[in-house]
């Protein structure tokens, strides 16, 4: 079996970011600092930034991410989203709610011509997400 997950950069948010999304999402959310491997950091300036984060929901989504380690290039995220989907409207929506705040809607999460529902936007930590309920 092969799993493929959202692995998130950030620059000195990582652990605000994703302490954010278990608020919205749900689950539990581990975080690990650099200076948790002091043999492998390079500028002590990191050790309290998160070398890696997971994020697992009882659903069964699953979102990781870090700090960009200070000397390493930091992209902010382009041509790229997150799609959430699921059958609940109730949970979406409230996915929807929690991501929005804070962020852009760039289209409305409304009722599309091929039927259920779907939004995109861009969240407060500026990481792009399609949310969808599926059709009937």
């Amino acid at each position: 079996m092969a799993v493929l997950t959202p692995y998130l950069s950030f620059r000195d948010n990582a652990r605000e970011a994703m302490t954010f999304y278990q608020s919205v999402l749900g689950g539990k959310l581990d975080l690990v600092e650099f200076s948790s491997f002091p043999d492998i950091m390079q500028d002590p300036a990191d050790a309290n930034k998160i070398m890696h984060s997971w994020l697992a929901t009882d659903d069964g989504m699953v979102l990781a991410g870090s700090d960009t380690p200070t000397g390493m290039d930091f992209r902010p995220p382009e041509n790229i989203s997150i799609s959430v989907s699921g059958d609940d409207e109730t949970r979406m929506q409230a996915i929807w709610d929690g991501l929005s705040d804070g962020g852009t809607v760039t289209m409305p999460f409304d009722s599309p011509p091929w039927g259920g529902r779907f939004g995109m936007l861009v969240d407060r930590y500026g990481m792009s997400w399609m949310v969808t309920v599926h059709a009937a």
